[in-house]
């Protein structure tokens, strides 16, 4: 019982995860090795699986307790979020900023590639006939009009702003949001042992000493708000 109070199952099914996630990452390596492939599949997977090891076993151990990692469940995982912010100021970490604009540039720039390509694919059927029908896998033959996407993005934004090479084209979308979130979890592993966000505890103030109201106030507010809410007894 007092193994199953403490913890316990969480810490076997967090480190029994963590051997399968880095397993799984070998498997995906050596799979590739064994195809005759580069192993950057491993490599862009590295970044989920630095994710949930830093919130599921350095942050824990930095805090000093496994009851701090990260919860299995969804509404344990958004007050975990909720009280890190209250904890860490985790928004105002730049690390954190990295991995916002890892994730969200890197759906925006999925999304943009994979229009572009739909826009501008090679028919190779008749009107009758699925498009679909006219590309095998591994041809050699271009799928799609790669220079006709590459002027029409040239065009709509400016004409460096556009890759005419695919291979680095693709390496892009591949390394932007796997780096944004190395840095998330890097973040996440330097406030595990509290090396916090940006605080801004000292108002900015006029020369008659009145304070200058600013979204820092409102947001070390919010954290009090958060922290009070999470343990109440210690802040009476």
């Amino acid at each position: 019982d007092e193994w199953l109070y403490n913890g316990g199952p969480y810490q076997l099914i967090v480190c029994h995860f963590f051997i399968g996630i880095c397993a799984y990452m070998g498997r995906e390596w050596e799979l590739s090795f064994r195809l005759g492939m580069r192993p950057w599949i491993a490599v862009a997977y590295s970044a989920p699986v630095a994710a949930a090891t830093a919130v599921f076993l350095i942050y824990p151990i930095g805090q000093g307790s496994f009851s701090d990692g990260m919860p299995l469940g969804i509404s344990g995982t958004f007050n975990f979020m909720i009280v890190f912010q209250a904890e860490h100021n985790i928004l105002m970490h730049p690390f954190h900023m990295l991995g916002v604009a890892g994730v969200f540039g890197g759906s925006l720039f999925s999304a943009m590639h994979g229009s572009l390509v739909t826009s501008s694919l090679i028919r190779e059927t008749t009107e009758n006939e699925s498009a679909n029908a006219g590309y095998k896998f591994g041809q050699e033959e271009e799928t799609y009009n790669i220079v006709a996407a590459h002027g029409y993005f040239g065009r709509l934004i400016f004409q460096y702003a556009s890759f005419n090479n695919s291979r680095s084209l693709h390496f892009f979308l591949a390394i932007w949001p796997v780096m944004g979130i190395w840095f998330t979890s890097l973040g996440i592993s330097t406030m595990a042992f509290n090396l916090n966000g940006f605080n801004f505890n000292q108002s900015v103030v006029d020369s008659q000493g009145r304070v200058i109201n600013t979204w820092a106030d409102i947001l070390n507010r919010s954290n009090l708000g958060m922290e009070v809410m999470h343990e109440r007894n210690a802040h009476n």
